[in-house]
């Protein structure tokens, strides 16, 4: 969890940006009021919770999460909920989300609440499995600056309905509003994509310490041929023509 620390942070902040930085009030819930909500999101197993989004604060959630997921749902708080996302989904979940706050944040104020956020990722169960979880939210309380402070979030196991791991964010248009599904995402938490192997790394950085090809293949053990075919996969791949360049592109890019 520690390595994601930075990405957490990022999007807490986000979190307390769409909702403008503000305290909020003590909610009174309205149980029986929420369950019926539930009855209208849900088309499997599911549970709901209400999420504070300037605290970062789970507020509720529903008994449901014990049959569903397992845990105990006064335990349940933003650290466990981000903890038991899949790690390969995390950097997924965080990019929807701050395409989400980007897309709340443009909308007049009194359409904040005519908008259902759609998509679905990989959550832990507490006996260790994982299961794929559609997530939904609508946002039931604001106020007249257009500071999102509360969202109503359902969970849905839908592991028997989608069995591929293909992920996409939508915007459901409530009360007649349109809607936009298979949004492009904003990509600010996504990974780059790995086009270096561990060896081409090693090689890159040796190359980066002003290293023969000779002297790079006495430290990794291997024929001066060999190291020249790797430095001519790396060039293909990096498209670069020069050492200088190719240490230059790698720094850049975070491959080395």
């Amino acid at each position: 969890m520690k390595a994601n620390e930075p990405l957490i942070k990022d999007l807490k902040e986000r979190w307390a940006e769409i909702g403008h930085y503000k305290t909020t009030n003590e909610l009174k819930f309205e149980i029986e009021f929420y369950k019926k909500m539930l009855n209208i999101f849900q088309i499997g197993p599911s549970f709901f919770m209400i999420f504070n989004p300037p605290a970062s604060n789970i507020e509720y959630a529903s008994p449901e999460i014990g049959s569903v997921l397992g845990y105990n749902p006064e335990e349940y708080d933003t650290q466990t909920f981000l903890r038991i996302i899949h790690p390969e989904d995390l950097p997924y979940f965080a990019d929807f989300e701050d395409t989400v706050v980007n897309f709340k944040m443009n909308l007049p104020a009194d359409k904040l609440m005519k908008y259902k956020s759609r998509y679905d990722f990989r959550m832990k169960r507490a006996d260790g499995e994982y299961v794929r979880m559609m997530q939904q939210s609508v946002t039931i309380q604001t106020d007249d600056d257009g500071a999102v402070l509360r969202n109503f979030v359902v969970y849905t196991d839908i592991s028997e309905l989608k069995h591929d791991n293909r992920m996409s964010l939508s915007f459901i248009g409530l009360e007649g509003e349109p809607s936009f599904i298979n949004v492009e995402t904003s990509g600010k938490f996504i990974p780059g994509k790995e086009i270096l192997t561990e060896r081409e790394k090693e090689i890159v950085r040796m190359l980066s310490k002003n290293l023969s090809t000779k002297e790079i293949a006495g430290r990794l053990s291997i024929s001066p041929l060999t190291v020249k075919t790797h430095r001519r996969n790396i060039s293909q791949k990096t498209n670069t023509s020069t050492v200088l360049e190719l240490v230059m592109k790698s720094i850049e890019k975070g491959w080395i």
